[in-house]
C-alpha cells in the first residue's frame, strides 16, 4: 500500500440554500442590489435578507486521506451526507468549502441510472459512459464483449434503457465500471437492487480490484463493509464522528441507531479507537477437555477459550445485566478449551433490574473481521410462553450446539437481552466481545467454518 494519498479531503463543506417561500427567492436579489445602491440602509437591508433563508450544511468540515490500495466504507444513515461527499469526491458535485483532490481515474457507481439516456439503447449508453469515463471509441470497442457479458441482460442491450428494470440498469451501470481500467471506484447503495447472483458476481470483482487499487465503498450493510473494508468512516448529520477499523466503527453505528430509537444508552463502555485490543488473560483454572480426548493427529481443531470481560465494550438501557457468559461441556464443566466438533453449551446468566414482561436472549459468533458466522436467540422458543423476569431475578440461558471447525485465527461471541419482540423491542445490555477465542490448528481446507458431518456415504450402482 502506497504511502502517498490518491484522495485527499480537506475542511469539505456543502451548504444549500433553504428559502422562507417562492417570493423570498425573488426578493433576495432584490434586496442585494437596493443595498448596493443605497449603502445608508444596507444594516436594515441585511437585516431583511438574513429573514428570507437559511443555510442547511449537508457536510460540515470534513477532512481525511485515502491511500492507494485501501479499501474504505462509509456508513451512516439517510441524510447524514454519504452521497454528497461520494459525488463532490467524484467531481459531479461541488463543494461550498475545502478542497477534494484525486489522483488517479475515477469510476461511479452513484444513483441508480445516472449517467444513462434513458432513450438510448444499453450500447449506445455503454459507448457513452465510457467517453464519459475517458476511454476512446476504439477502446470501448475492444471491451465491449467483456461489459455485455459481465451486464448478462441478453437482447435488452440493444433496447433502450427506459424499458429496463431498476436491476437490469444496474447490471450495465456497473459492468461498465468494471473494464474503463479505473484506479478509483466509487460505489453507493445501487447494489442493493441486484439480485443476489449478481451481487455476489460484483463483490468477486470488487475483491480482485482492492488488491491493487482504491475503493470507496456506501452501504447500509455493515457485514458487507466489515468484510470488504479495512477502514471505515462515520458520518451523521453531515459530520464525521469517527474513523477507524470496520468492525469498531459498525459497532458504534449499531449502538447510536439503538440509541436513536430506545434513547440513551446508561450502559456504555467504549474503547479508545486508537488502542488496539488486547488479549485477555486467564484469571482461573479450568478443566482442559484436551485431556479427554484421544484424537492425537495434529489436525485436530485446538480452540482457546478466554473468560468472560465484564468490562468489554457494551450499551445498553440498563433494565437487565449480563454477569457471565461460559461454554460448558456436556458435563456443565466451564471450558477454556474446545476441540472442533466437539458438543458445547454457550451459558448465559443475567441479572434482571426491573421488569422484563418478554426478555429475548441472544448471540453471535463472529470472525475476526466482525462477520457473523451464526447466532441465535430464544425468541421463537419462548415468544407463546415468555418468562416473566423480575428485579434482583436471575436469567439462566444455555444454547446447546456442536462447535464448528474453525479456520486459523481470532473469533468473538456477542451476546445481548432484550424485552420485546424479534421485531420490536428494547436493548438493554449487549456485550459486543463477551467471549475471545482463538483457532490455533485446523483441519479446514476450504470455507469459513468446517461443518461436522454425521455421516459420508460412498456406495457403487452394480
Amino acid at each position: 500500500m502506497s504511502s502517498d494519498p490518491v484522495i485527499s479531503v480537506k475542511n469539505v463543506s456543502k451548504a444549500y440554500t433553504i428559502w422562507r417561500d417562492p417570493a423570498a427567492r425573488l426578493k433576495h436579489p432584490l434586496l442585494q442590489l437596493a443595498g448596493e445602491m443605497f449603502p445608508f440602509f444596507r444594516k436594515k437591508i441585511d437585516q431583511r435578507l438574513q429573514g428570507l433563508c437559511s443555510e442547511f450544511y449537508a457536510l460540515n468540515n470534513i477532512s481525511f486521506e485515502i491511500k492507494k490500495g485501501e479499501a474504505v466504507g462509509i456508513i451512516g444513515r439517510n441524510g447524514s451526507g454519504k452521497s454528497t461527499l461520494l459525488q463532490i469526491i467524484a467531481g459531479t458535485l461541488q463543494p461550498s468549502s475545502g478542497s477534494v483532490t484525486v489522483n488517479g481515474r475515477v469510476a461511479a457507481l452513484l444513483e441508480l441510472g445516472s449517467g444513462f439516456n434513458p432513450e438510448f439503447t444499453g450500447r449506445e449508453n455503454v459507448f457513452l459512459n465510457a467517453s464519459i469515463l475517458g476511454l476512446t471509441r476504439e477502446e470501448t470497442e475492444a471491451r465491449f464483449e467483456k461489459i455485455e457479458a459481465f451486464a448478462d441482460i441478453g437482447d435488452f442491450i440493444n433496447q433502450p434503457v427506459k424499458t429496463y428494470s431498476s436491476g437490469m440498469a444496474v447490471r450495465l451501470a456497473f459492468a461498465v465500471i468494471a473494464y474503463v481500467n479505473a484506479d478509483i471506484l466509487i460505489i453507493d447503495e445501487a447494489l442493493s437492487v441486484g439480485d443476489a447472483f449478481f451481487s455476489q458476481k460484483c463483490m468477486r470483482f470488487i475483491r480482485e480490484f482492492i488488491k491493487e487499487h482504491t475503493l470507496i465503498f456506501v452501504s447500509h450493510d455493515t457485514a458487507a463493509v466489515k468484510s470488504i473494508c479495512n477502514r471505515a468512516i462515520w458520518l451523521e448529520k453531515g459530520e464525521m464522528l469517527a474513523a477507524g477499523t470496520p468492525k469498531e466503527i459498525a459497532e458504534l453505528y449499531l449502538e447510536n441507531l439503538y440509541e436513536a430509537q430506545q434513547g440513551e444508552s446508561r450502559i456504555k463502555k467504549t474503547p479508545s479507537l486508537s488502542e488496539k485490543p488486547t488479549e485477555k488473560t486467564k484469571q482461573q483454572i479450568f478443566k482442559d477437555v484436551r485431556s479427554d480426548w484421544i484424537n492425537k493427529t495434529n489436525l485436530r481443531n485446538d480452540i482457546q477459550v478466554f473468560q468472560f470481560d465484564m468490562d468489554d465494550h457494551s450499551f445498553g438501557k440498563g433494565g437487565a445485566k449480563i454477569i457471565q457468559v461460559e461454554l460448558l461441556d456436556q458435563n456443565e464443566n466451564s471450558l477454556n478449551w474446545i476441540v472442533g466438533g466437539e458438543e458445547v453449551a454457550l451459558r448465559i446468566i443475567i441479572e434482571c433490574d426491573e421488569v422484563l414482561e418478554s426478555p429475548i436472549v441472544g448471540f453471535h459468533f463472529k470472525d475476526h473481521l466482525g462477520q457473523i458466522l451464526f447466532g441465535d436467540n430464544t425468541f421463537l422458543s419462548y415468544h407463546e410462553r415468555p418468562l416473566k423476569c423480575h428485579p434482583g431475578e436471575k436469567l439462566i440461558t444455555q444454547f446447546h450446539f456442536q462447535m464448528p471447525r474453525l479456520s486459523k485465527g481470532n473469533y468473538s461471541i456477542e451476546v445481548a437481552i432484550a424485552n420485546g419482540t424479534q421485531h420490536q423491542h428494547v436493548q438493554h445490555h449487549w456485550v459486543h466481545g463477551a467471549l475471545q477465542l482463538r483457532s490455533d490448528t485446523t483441519s479446514v481446507c476450504s470455507g469459513i467454518v468446517g461443518i461436522p458431518m454425521r455421516d459420508i456415504v460412498l456406495t457403487k450402482e452394480i
